[in-house]
């Protein structure tokens, strides 16, 4: 499938991540944010992108967390390795079953004028399907929702940083509340038990509002968390804007659903105020 732009991006998982059928979809994403906690007001979030069988759970508890607010910026990492290193789509709007959502035109041209790293793509987000994921919990969190996809697919710290900071400078002349969304799983395919040592250590350094000792735990520590890049521009910009913590929402594995604790994917849902 190409994107073009000005076009309608179809769902790419839909009835293999997440139900096909709206009203499934529906149904399972509302009793995944069905929550009687006080909403928080967040600068940045890390929600995971696996099915919603195994991961649901975890970025429901996120989403229920955090006031969503009209503009969202998605990072997420590069799954397919189609597109730029660092992609971004400034046009058209995404459908899920839920229906589209638009893209903050706005916002993206403000981002790529302040950024020129950041390259029009469509490209790279045609099989991604680590932004459509998160697209049902933020329709359904809120209707008037407009979003940002920017993927993510380089790994070089001083860039990732650079990105960071020019979200906060874009986000802080923007005038209302932007919410950053890290779409990121955690370690992978190892047993639960070594799985669980090695995202605490990477979750340490999240909530210590660490990005650049998240980066070096999880390349230091072999952590196969695929979506570092994003999580470090997310906490730089946080950072920038004023963030002061960081709040451990939900934690699980792949194992807590399947039952097999030999081969499993950890999913952090993270809070950033």
């Amino acid at each position: 499938m190409v994107v073009e732009m000005n076009q309608v991006r179809e769902a790419a998982v839909a009835g293999q991540f997440y139900p096909r059928s709206r009203t499934e979809l529906l149904c399972e994403v509302e009793g995944f944010l069905a929550s009687s906690g006080k909403k928080i007001r967040a600068l940045g979030v890390i929600a995971p992108h696996a099915g919603y069988i195994y991961s649901g759970a975890v970025a429901g508890a996120v989403y229920a967390h955090v006031e969503v607010p009209r503009r969202v910026i998605v990072l997420c990492p590069n799954h397919t390795g189609l597109g730029e290193p660092l992609a971004i789509i400034s046009t058209g709007s995404f459908r899920t079953p839920l229906g589209e959502t638009a893209i903050d035109s706005a916002m993206a041209e403000a981002l790529k004028q302040a950024f020129p790293l950041l390259r029009e793509d469509a490209a790279s987000q045609a099989r991604e399907h680590a932004v459509e994921v998160q697209l049902p919990f933020l329709q359904a969190a809120r209707q008037d929702v407009t979003f940002v996809p920017i993927t993510v697919g380089t790994g070089q710290f001083e860039v990732l940083s650079a990105l960071g900071v020019v979200l906060a400078k874009v986000i802080a002349e923007c005038g209302e509340a932007v919410l950053i969304v890290a779409s990121s799983d955690m370690n992978h395919y190892e047993d639960d038990a070594e799985t669980r040592v090695k995202d605490a250590l990477a979750i340490e350094q999240v909530l210590a509002l660490q990005p650049k000792g998240l980066f070096q735990t999880v390349h230091g520590q072999k952590i196969s968390m695929c979506g570092i890049g994003p999580a470090v521009a997310m906490l730089t910009a946080a950072l920038r804007l004023g963030a002061t913590s960081a709040e451990l929402v939900k934690y699980a594995t792949s194992g807590d659903v399947s039952g097999d604790r030999e081969h499993v994917v950890g999913y952090a849902g993270i809070a950033v105020v």
